[in-house]
C-alpha cells in the first residue's frame, strides 16, 4: 500500500502553510520552492484542499494561501482523506455490500480491519502542529 503523490505532496504543502501560520499568505511558488514540488501540480492540490475547506486564498500582490484553521486543529488524516479519499486496505471492509462468499468465516478480514483502524488512529492523532513542533525540535541546533 502506498499513498499517491496527491496525499504525500498535499501533506507537504499543508505542512509548509502550517510552518508559516500567522505570518500571512504563502504563494504557490514559495510553497513549491520550499518543498521542491511542481507548481502546476501543487495548484491542482491546493485547489482540492480549498474545495474541502482546509485552505483559503488571498488575492493581490501579497496574496497566496492560508490554512483555514490553526495547525493544531488539522490532522494528517483530514488532509490525506481530502486528497485521497478513505483509506481502503481491502474491499471486504469498506462497509459497502460485500460480494465475498467467505465473509462470515474469513480468517483475514479481522487483520484488514485492525490494519485500517491502526492507520486511521495514527493519522487522526497527528496534527500539522505536531509536525511543525517535531520539525522545529529536529532543526533547533542546525
Amino acid at each position: 500500500m502506498k499513498l499517491s503523490t496527491k496525499g504525500r505532496y498535499g501533506l507537504k504543502a499543508m505542512f509548509e502553510l502550517a510552518l508559516h501560520y500567522g505570518k500571512g499568505p504563502l504563494s504557490i511558488k514559495d510553497i513549491a520552492e520550499k518543498q521542491n514540488l511542481s507548481e502546476n501540480y501543487l495548484e491542482q492540490l491546493i485547489s482540492s484542499l480549498k474545495k474541502k475547506g482546509l485552505v483559503k486564498s488571498i488575492r493581490g500582490a501579497q496574496g497566496g494561501y492560508l490554512l483555514t484553521e490553526s495547525p493544531g486543529n488539522i490532522t494528517v488524516g483530514v488532509v490525506i482523506r481530502a486528497l485521497e479519499g478513505d483509506i481502503i486496505i481491502s474491499d471486504c471492509i469498506t462497509g459497502e455490500d460485500s460480494s465475498c462468499e467467505r465473509e462470515s468465516f474469513c480468517v483475514t478480514k479481522n487483520v484488514w480491519i485492525k490494519i485500517r483502524d491502526s492507520i486511521n488512529n495514527a493519522i487522526d492523532n497527528i496534527t500539522l502542529e505536531d509536525m511543525v513542533n517535531e520539525y522545529t525540535d529536529i532543526n533547533k541546533f542546525n
